[in-house]
């Protein structure tokens, strides 16, 4: 499916296909909640790095999270995320997430989506642990929660409800 996005003063706009296009997964972590999750959580789909076409570059900036970890010694240290997350610097809107670990795929930002998505069958809501105390999920029958990740991909969620789209 072509997904067709912009930030919100218009100064980028970007296209890409998915097969995964259900805008399913809501992720509550701190860093998705914080750059781009008004309701307490962010939703990004996949598509292929490939297929990935910008206009307005000049307009783009990406911020990579700073995460603790404690290493095996039980001291704390900063790490860099290598998640790189694009955005307009001119109106701040949240546009896609790029990994180079997984140099195959960029993970748009559903609120950046200008296409007509498909309405999930069900939710996962991950990284509930991190919800701000705020956050009530609203969680149907049929949704998954997790505290953390869960172990199925997003291309396995899609192919598994028959929802690939090629």
């Amino acid at each position: 499916m072509q997904l067709e996005g912009s930030c919100h003063c218009g100064a980028v706009h970007f296209s890409l296909h998915s097969a995964t296009p259900y805008p399913y997964q809501r992720c509550y972590c701190t860093i998705c909640r914080k750059t781009a999750g008004g309701g307490g959580y962010a939703i990004n789909i996949m598509g292929a790095a490939e297929t990935l076409e910008v206009t307005g570059r000049d307009a783009l900036a990406v911020y990579r999270a700073e995460l603790e970890e404690q290493g095996a010694d039980g001291v704390c240290r900063m790490q860099t995320s290598s998640g790189q997350r694009h955005f307009c610097q001119r109106c701040a809107a949240a546009l896609w997430l790029f990994d180079p670990t997984w140099p195959d795929l960029v993970h748009p930002f559903a609120s950046a989506i200008d296409t007509a998505l498909p309405v999930p069958p069900a939710r996962v809501h991950l990284m509930l642990r991190y919800k701000a105390p705020w956050v009530e999920p609203d969680i149907r029958p049929g949704d998954d929660c997790f505290e953390a990740y869960p172990e199925l991909s997003i291309e396995d969620w899609h192919k598994r409800r028959g929802l690939w789209v090629d």
